[in-house]
């Protein structure tokens, strides 16, 4: 029986493998940054002018620096690496100097700062919390030791050694920033009855983040904030998304605008936590900030860092909105993504800098018109429904057309019983997709390369593999060839390695559209109309399902000859079209080279881009299959010997 499940645990582990290493490096990250967060916090606390106030504090300094430096030192090799490890060490040498708490304040929150920078983690949650959420789970979880208001005057907090923390503090809580808050929730902190909560999901964690947030600031100050807030631009452009909104503490907000003012704006943006995305336009203010660096740079000669930057703006700002974008405006979303592929392509290339500072500001006025497309009174119950039913249709389809193929060969070479490992490919795939899904979810972030690396290396794979089943199933389309094929073959053909292809060909097909479909729908069913998404979803899979039974009714009334001509036509198609879309997706993520045809037109359905590299992919394809269909043609005219 283990042979059965053999299958499903080698894909479910190529699926999943790449994430163990990139989890525990985060979990590191996140530690290490939560340690120093809390050495720049209580660090006061255990030294004075140069005095131990605390030697169980100061002991509890050294300990977390040493672990900071540890943690540092195991990271993947980068080149900021050699800085954060001599960070790391001036820290514990200022420590170990019982060095004034200012500086090792600066040292510690320094340090984060270059660590996250360096390594990054998700620094925000995927949707603003629910705040009577976070309210019951706070009752739930917290009260007992925290106190109802925060205030930790609770008989079971009198009872802890040390003392739980009271929200409520206002000089400790000005130094914490929600992320910081979201980290101990999630980790715990040792020496202390403050337990790790990471069995709660994702978006809980965040929930109760933003509540105890909240504690320290009373009402009437978050109503001075929203004034402020409402009347200062400047102020908003310091916080233009959630990310910045999570990262950023009272203090760090006093530094740029003044005590008092940092004070109330922080009260009214944990209360209302949705004016910062809706002030930012999401993660495209991080776009639109990295394309201004990456200009200042490409002005200054710097122009890897310009690339970078450029790279970085699609991959950071404007990634995480394309599945939005592309549901509700797929022609503005292409816009976009020809003009970033444009710009680096002319970054790479080296041209003006007067053309690529107009190439920067067409694509700030392209994301004016995202901003507009994205805003929620631009949706509805209908742009939900057709969002979700054009998705599932445009990215299920390849991989059917491809399933379809293989299971109707099978069915008229008269093999039916090697239909389970296609079938068996294709469910291990969607349970694969899924399993990715949740890694993603509860485990490690997936970044904007690594979903593009994914789908680029599955889509030449898959590229290749129909390249040469495009060219086997034309050549048995030559009678002679069939003949022969029948003769010689139909005995130990489809073998067991014939099957674990098979198997192979399904899940790589049908895995590299799973997982895309989900970000897409993940990010349909923010807009809070789960109903329209279900029934899009529905719509399209009935669809996908018709179009599969009239495929295999039609090939049954086929002719063997026909059958196979028509099949490694369509094969053919499929290959050339997955090339295109492997060579643009490895482009995005930066692997490949952007050299922009402005003559060429854009046809994503079939795998079409305007760039010199995807169309020479495509056009070495349709060569190879050329020259395999024409040896076919003259194979099959050989006699076929008795």
């Amino acid at each position: 029986m283990l042979h059965r499940w053999l299958p499903f645990l080698a894909c479910l582990l190529l699926a999943l493998g790449a994430a163990a290493p990139a989890a525990a490096q985060q979990e590191d990250v996140q530690t290490s940054w939560r340690l120093l967060d809390y050495l720049a916090v209580d660090y006061p606390g255990a030294v004075r002018d140069g005095r131990v106030l605390s030697a169980s504090e100061y002991k509890e300094m050294t300990e977390f620096a040493a672990s900071v430096r540890e943690r540092i030192g195991a990271l993947p090799t980068k080149s900021a690496k050699p800085g954060l490890v001599a960070g790391a060490d001036s820290l514990k040498t200022a420590i170990a100097a019982k060095a004034a708490p200012a500086e090792v304040e600066r040292l510690a929150h320094g340090l984060g700062a270059q660590l996250i920078a360096a390594y990054p983690v998700p620094l925000a949650p995927r949707t603003l919390p629910d705040a009577a959420r976070g309210a019951a789970l706070y009752a739930e979880n917290c009260a007992a030791c925290h106190g109802a208001a925060g205030d930790a005057k609770t008989p079971a907090a009198a009872a802890l050694n040390p003392h739980p923390v009271a929200f409520t503090d206002h000089d400790r809580a000005r130094e914490r920033s929600l992320f910081a808050y979201y980290q101990v929730i999630d980790q715990g902190l040792e020496g202390t009855a403050m337990q790790s909560f990471r069995r709660l999901p994702d978006a809980d964690r965040w929930a109760l983040a933003f509540h105890i947030g909240r504690f320290a600031y009373p009402p009437a100050l978050a109503a001075q904030g929203k004034s402020i807030w409402d009347g200062d631009d400047k102020v908003r452009q310091l916080v233009p998304n959630a990310a910045a909104l999570t990262g950023l503490s009272e203090a760090a907000l006093a530094r740029q605008i003044g005590a008092e003012k940092a004070a109330a704006v922080t009260a009214y943006l944990r209360k209302d936590p949705a004016a910062a995305t809706q002030a930012g336009g999401s993660t495209l203010a991080v776009a639109r900030a990295k394309l201004r660096q990456s200009l200042a740079a490409y002005e200054a000669g710097d122009r890897k860092a310009a690339k970078a930057l450029a790279l970085a703006a699609y991959l950071d700002g404007f990634e995480p909105v394309e599945p939005m974008l592309t549901a509700r405006d797929p022609r503005l979303m292409a816009r976009v993504e020809t003009a970033m592929g444009e710009l680096r392509g002319a970054i790479a290339k080296g041209g003006d800098a007067a053309d690529v500072r107009a190439r920067v500001a067409t694509l700030m006025t392209l994301f004016d018109e995202s901003e507009r497309a994205l805003a929620p009174e631009e949706g509805s119950a209908a742009s939900t429904f057709l969002g979700a039913f054009t998705i599932l249709l445009r990215e299920g389809l390849e991989a059917l057309l491809i399933v379809v193929a293989m299971l109707a060969f099978l069915r008229k070479a008269d093999r039916a019983e090697m239909v389970r490992p296609v079938h068996a490919g294709w469910v291990v795939a969607l349970v694969a997709g899924g399993a990715t899904w949740w890694a993603a979810t509860n485990l490690v972030a997936i970044s904007g390369a690594s979903r593009e690396l994914t789908e680029g290396f599955g889509s030449v794979l898959a590229a290749v593999i129909l390249l040469f089943v495009g060219i086997w199933m034309h050549g048995k389309a030559q009678a002679n060839e069939w003949q022969r094929y029948i003769r010689e073959k139909v005995g130990n053909a489809l073998t067991k390695k014939s099957g674990w292809f098979l198997f192979f060909l399904a899940f790589v097909a049908v895995y590299r559209e799973v997982f895309e479909t989900i970000l897409f729908f993940a990010a349909l069913s923010g807009e809070g109309r789960l109903p329209a998404l279900l029934a899009g979803g529905a719509a399209g899979v009935a669809v996908l399902g018709l179009i599969a039974l009239l495929m295999l009714r039609f090939s049954r009334t086929l002719p063997i000859g026909k059958f196979f001509s028509y099949s490694s036509a369509l094969i053919a198609v499929l290959a050339v079209v997955l090339a295109g879309k492997g060579v643009a997706a490895l482009q995005e993520a930066g692997l490949l080279g952007v050299t922009p045809l402005s003559w060429a037109p854009r046809l994503s359905m079939l795998g079409l881009f305007p760039t010199l590299q995807g169309l020479l992919a495509q056009a070495v394809t349709l060569a190879i299959l050329v020259a395999g269909f024409g040896r076919n043609r003259r194979a099959g005219m050989r006699p076929a010997t008795a």
